[in-house]
């Protein structure tokens, strides 16, 4: 699959083995002189981290061990007091990595024992490389543990021990990095949950490999919001209401009338030029109270919810004014709210975006989805997701990469994995990563305003991808924006709201800053 231009490839562990290979084979690049480069980065960076004091460095095996007797060498050229620790003896070691173990000058490697922690200022865990997965076990398990109880500044060489480079899942223990260099090329492994968390601080090493390596494009990408967000559509002269995007928002209930609130005015402050809130009968009163530039639409109801008799008007709407639907927020779980929702998502003829009770209405059948015509975006949480897929909210956390796929594969719709590493996934396997936003998102309501945010971009013709790509930034950045003016416990769903109008002003601001 080709990766879009607002997509920052992030190569897996095969892809970065075949481009190691292809650089040694085909370019003529000394594995010795790769591994030289990667540990010239790696020691720049301890030293960094630690400017002074004795340093501890702990190497594996393999090629990551290799990494870490080269940055030892190095340190230890430039008159530093460097201890290192090896879970092998250098005699059981193969090819680069014993050169470079042999090469080390003064003390020779010694077994490693927790001791040798003690008294350092930062230690470099060179355990485990990109090509670990699953759970570690015996010496090399003790060996993170201990590096984790010592509370020293940890750097990590690549990835932290025991996180899988390919897909952030760590099995059992894993190093908690102050900072980590990686080589070559960002790894999903650090961008991804849970082993985004244990990175620290990511600084990439250029080994010097020239493009063109003959593997295939990554199927994990880190979102570019200068590329991304530029080639959004923005109001022209000559449009009206109706161009700028039309959106529904379908949901609400007795209790729950702060959702659709919420999600019609985000889809507003996104640029939706026209906004009707399709809510039960009992809740117009008050949206129409709440929402001024917005129209309500009263709707048959039982008890305060929705009805299945509802969809009527709803996809009637659609049909006769375009643009999208924002199908979930405040919906609740009644039968009649289940019926309204898969109807409304099964027969209408636009672009939906599905959140909260809306996604609970597919609980077992996922697949219902895949039926639709036209675009359909997903936006669960890790809770909502579980449900979809029928598995606990721990095991989505634990394998997120693996769980947002197989979401989008069975739906046929892009799903948006919602956290600090939001992941979108298209039903061909493509993810993109978001950077990250801020933790004042956390709180009540957001949701909604993300899942309005993604209906105004579908009602203006973004493709789907692109759409929920976009909406998560602009939404991270408005957090951002309210975050900086309240403080992180201070914001609240409607403070990112107002920041919407600002967010493509910031990531601008943000990407010139980088030089980008």
């Amino acid at each position: 699959m080709s990766t879009p231009p607002f997509l920052v490839g992030l190569p897996d562990a095969e892809r970065m083995r075949a481009t190691d290979a292809w650089a040694i084979e085909h370019v003529g690049i000394p594995g010795t002189e790769l591994m030289e480069r990667a540990g010239a980065g790696l020691a720049d960076l301890v030293a960094e981290v630690a400017p002074a004091g004795p340093l501890a460095v702990v190497c594996g095996k393999g090629n990551n061990g290799g990494d870490g007797y080269v940055a030892a060498r190095l340190l230890r050229e430039q008159g530093r007091d460097v201890r290192v620790a090896t879970l092998a003896p250098v005699d059981q070691l193969r090819g680069d990595a014993r050169v470079n173990a042999e090469r080390l000058p003064g003390d020779p490697p010694r077994p490693f024992e927790a001791g040798v922690l003690e008294g350092v200022a930062a230690a470099l865990d060179a355990i485990l490389g990109t090509g670990f997965a699953g759970e570690v076990h015996g010496p090399a398990r003790e060996a993170i543990e201990a590096l984790n109880a010592c509370g020293l500044p940890v750097v990590a060489a690549d990835v932290p021990s025991g996180v899988d480079a390919s897909t952030g899942v760590v099995g059992g223990a894993a190093v908690r990095a102050a900072a980590t260099a990686t080589f070559g090329a960002m790894k999903p492994g650090l961008w991804v949950n849970p082993g985004k968390a244990l990175v620290g601080r990511l600084l990439v090493v250029d080994l010097g490999i020239p493009p063109g390596a003959p593997v295939p494009d990554p199927d994990v990408g880190l979102l570019d919001d200068g590329p991304l967000l530029d080639g959004l559509p923005e109001r022209q002269a000559g449009w009206t209401k109706f161009t700028s995007g039309h959106v529904l928002v379908a949901g609400g209930s007795v209790g729950l009338t702060g959702a659709p609130t919420m999600a019609a005015e985000a889809a507003a402050r996104a640029g939706a030029g026209y906004v009707t809130a399709c809510v039960p009968a009992s809740a117009q009163p008050i949206l129409a109270i709440k929402l001024v530039e917005v129209m309500s639409m009263a709707l048959d109801e039982q008890d305060g919810a929705h009805t299945e008799a509802g969809a009527e008007r709803v996809l009637a709407t659609a049909q006769r004014r375009g643009g999208a639907i924002a199908l979930g927020p405040g919906l609740s779980r009644t039968d009649g709210a289940v019926a309204f929702a898969r109807r409304v998502a099964g027969d209408a003829e636009v672009p939906v975006v599905i959140d909260a009770d809306g996604l609970n209405a597919y609980t077992g059948a996922l697949h219902a989805l895949a039926a639709r015509r036209h675009a359909t975006v997903l936006t669960p949480h890790v809770g909502e997701l579980g449900r979809l897929l029928e598995v606990g909210s721990d095991a989505v956390d634990a394998q997120r990469l693996r769980h947002a796929r197989e979401a989008a594969q069975r739906s046929g719709a892009v799903v948006v994995l919602k956290g600090d590493d939001s992941l979108i996934a298209r039903p061909d396997g493509l993810v993109a990563v978001s950077p990250g936003a801020t933790p004042a998102l956390a709180t009540a309501g957001t949701g909604d305003v993300l899942t309005g945010v993604v209906a105004a971009l579908l009602a203006r013709g973004v493709e789907a991808f692109a759409a929920a790509c976009s909406a998560v930034r602009l939404h991270a950045w408005a957090g951002r924006r309210a975050a900086d003016a309240l403080g992180v416990d201070g914001v609240m769903a409607t403070d990112v709201i107002a920041g919407l109008p600002h967010a493509r002003r910031l990531a601008r601001e943000a990407q010139g800053a980088r030089g980008h």
